[in-house]
């Protein structure tokens, strides 16, 4: 992973050559190096064994391979970068897939540039989701328990207080905001979450937003915390 002095090193993958030179500006503007461009999934893949880079910005749909089996492919290699899933709707059942396939968190691709920016160095740092409102609506969309094409998902055996955090966690709540909300310091939650991480068996935040709709944890609907 990337070196907290090193310039974040980032993958396009897009099968518009045009989004690509707009992202490449706007992310070599702010310091990132793009090491690589790719045009499909299957480049993709490809690209990230061979660039290593630290985040992947991944369309979802395109020919040959699409995002979610790219993002899927990535993920089973050896320490696998940040994947943000790059969309045109908000609530986007491909978006969703790729989320389940281990991406990080997704963007609107016509977000402004500082915008961009700031995803790519949020997903890097692992430490915060994106966009939680509109996250919260995207797995509340598709993850219902109900669903009966979908095997119910069991948490393993949780604390009260580590339930509370995941569900902070799940409705985007910051580690600041989680302390303030229970009265914890910073510095415990980020043990909490990190504990979490191992027992959940997941690399980040979204991911543990994806177990807690899954699991129904967190309900499709509930106020967010």
């Amino acid at each position: 992973m990337n070196d907290a002095a090193a310039p974040l090193r980032v993958l396009l993958v897009d099968d518009q050559e045009l989004v690509r030179v707009g992202f490449r500006l706007i992310l070599e503007r702010a310091g990132m190096v793009v090491v690589g461009e790719a045009g499909d999934g299957e480049q993709a893949v490809a690209a990230a064994s061979a660039h290593h880079p630290d985040v992947v910005l991944m369309d979802v749909r395109m020919p040959v391979v699409d995002g979610i089996e790219a993002t899927r492919r990535i993920m089973a290699g050896e320490s696998p970068p940040r994947v943000l899933a790059l969309t045109t709707f908000d609530l986007d059942e491909y978006v969703f897939a790729t989320v389940q396939a281990g991406a990080s968190g997704f963007l609107l691709k016509d977000a402004p540039p500082a915008d961009l920016v700031h995803a790519v160095r949020v997903v890097a740092r692992g430490d915060a989701m994106l966009a939680p409102t509109v996250t919260a609506r995207l797995l509340g969309r598709f993850t219902a328990p109900a669903d009966a094409d979908r095997p119910t998902v069991t948490l393993p055996a949780l604390t009260e207080r580590e339930r509370e955090v995941v569900r902070l966690v799940a409705h985007g709540r910051s580690n600041a905001e989680i302390a303030e909300r229970l009265f914890l310091s910073e510095s415990t939650v980020k043990t909490y979450v990190s504990r979490l991480f191992a027992k959940l068996g997941v690399r980040d935040r979204v991911q543990v937003a994806v177990l807690a709709y899954e699991s129904g944890l967190v309900r499709p609907g509930e106020p967010i915390a």
